[in-house]
């Protein structure tokens, strides 16, 4: 395998995949601050054009991490439908990259599952940021739980009423603001404060009172650790969805407190207890970064591990998967540029999968980036057809200390291209005076209609 290219009158060599993968990803400080990042732009330029070259079927046979040590990448290739791989193998990553660009959502989806994530990554990389939204654009990735979230011209929303405390009327406070300003039909979805299973099934009642009360389309959710949610499960606690944070390798999953067999009996448990009425029952959150944090990256790149999370939760068909793409802070995504292009990229890589993807459009106060970046990202990804995001009181958590879009933004959003939300909440917004004709009415913003 040749991996030398010769750039104005430098040869640049890699010792290998994984290392040629890490030098022509973009910028990204965590990269840098792991020691696997090019020196320099001419080097990235070059690790792309060998890159280009690389085929699908060298990049199945060099994952990151070997199979005999990571479970991850033994889900990932077990997965593989090896007619669809078959199909495509001998491409090189530029024939694929055009193969994407030309083709219709049929047929990339008709060689989809023959992909693994550092395939998936790779082509990613030598993508620009039009490319990743005219690209995700075309493919349209549905689920079902209570409601159908991804149909074309929709935009949803997941209702995120945190709480510095988990007052359970103060949380409800929060939901009826935020569906009283039309969001919420991907989710209501509390961050806890206490992982306990007291606390998560008092709010898990709690919202299932106030759906069922008002007959509110939508699925219910408390993202606490997956145990914490199975033990309120066994209790008879109403769950429409389970969530858990993902990473991507075995290692980082460990300091998660998870594993393949523990999510394998949490979605045992949920296909035969959930109360929601769907075939996808299950929600994932992820992140740059979150790898090289818990010091399991294997020495691979942000990127790569990033779409081996896509690869690992895909084995569970969920409802939800959404990259909480600036959160993690500066160390792995400096500034507003590189959030803007890791979102731009995670939303892309878990399309391809053929994952239902939102992101959280999100920075903390030590990064640098501001509220422009983030509306920047928010309308990229809405034009590539982004199926939710996070609604926020005022746009800024004040249990997480992060900064978000708001319930505002999502109405923006929706205004601005004329997408709409999932039919059977907009439907029971307009009974309640909230939207009319897909837009928010005077009565809208207004709690009190819940009081």
């Amino acid at each position: 395998m040749n991996l030398k290219t010769t750039l104005f009158n430098r040869v640049y060599g890699f010792k290998d995949i994984k290392d040629l993968l890490a030098k022509a990803n973009e910028e990204k400080s965590g990269d840098a601050l792991a020691q696997i990042a090019a020196e320099s732009t001419a080097e990235r330029v070059a690790a792309k054009m060998v890159l280009a070259d690389v085929t699908l079927e060298q990049l199945m046979n060099n994952p990151v991490v070997d199979y005999d040590k990571d479970e991850v990448t033994r889900v990932i290739q077990d997965g593989i439908n090896k007619e669809q791989y078959n199909k495509i193998k001998a491409l090189t990553l530029g024939g694929f990259r055009d193969f994407i660009l030309s083709a219709s959502e049929e047929d990339i989806k008709s060689i989809r599952d023959g992909l693994t994530a550092e395939m998936i990554a790779a082509v990613t990389k030598l993508m620009t940021n039009m490319d990743l939204v005219y690209a995700s654009k075309k493919l349209c990735n549905t689920a079902t739980c209570n409601t159908t979230i991804g149909k074309r011209g929709t935009l949803s929303s997941r209702l995120q009423p945190n709480h510095p405390t988990d007052n359970v009327e103060g949380i409800i406070a929060s939901v009826m603001e935020g569906v009283s300003y039309g969001v919420g039909d991907a989710l209501i979805g509390l961050n806890p404060v206490t992982d306990t299973i007291d606390s998560i099934s008092a709010v898990l009642n709690k919202f299932n009172e106030f759906t069922s009360k008002w007959k509110i389309p939508t699925q219910n959710c408390v993202l606490a650790h997956v145990t914490t949610q199975m033990e309120a499960l066994k209790n008879g606690v109403p769950i429409d969805l389970m969530f858990q944070s993902l990473a991507g390798s075995e290692i980082s999953n460990r300091a998660f407190g998870i594993s393949v067999a523990l999510l394998d009996e949490a979605y045992a448990l949920m296909k035969e207890k959930k109360s929601s009425k769907g075939p996808n029952f299950m929600y994932f959150e992820t992140g740059q970064g979150s790898e090289l944090s818990s010091e399991g990256h294997n020495g691979a790149d942000q990127l790569v591990m990033e779409a081996r999370c896509y690869g690992l939760a895909k084995r569970y068909n969920p409802f939800l998967v959404n990259t909480v793409v600036g959160f993690i802070g500066p160390e792995y995504l400096y500034d507003g540029r590189q959030v803007i292009r890791a979102g731009l990229e995670d939303h892309f890589m878990g399309k391809l999968t053929g994952l239902s993807m939102g992101c959280d459009t999100c920075y903390t106060n030590h990064m640098k980036a501001d509220q422009n970046d983030l509306e920047n990202l928010a309308m990229l990804l809405t034009m590539a057809n982004c199926n939710y995001f996070m609604g926020i009181p005022g746009g800024d958590d004040v249990m997480l200390m992060y900064q978000s879009s708001s319930y505002h933004d999502v109405a923006s959003l929706r205004e601005i291209t004329g997408k709409r939300t999932i039919a059977e909440f907009e439907k029971r917004m307009e009974e309640l005076g909230i939207l009319e004709n897909g837009l928010l009415t005077e009565r809208a913003g207004d709690p009190s209609i819940f009081a």
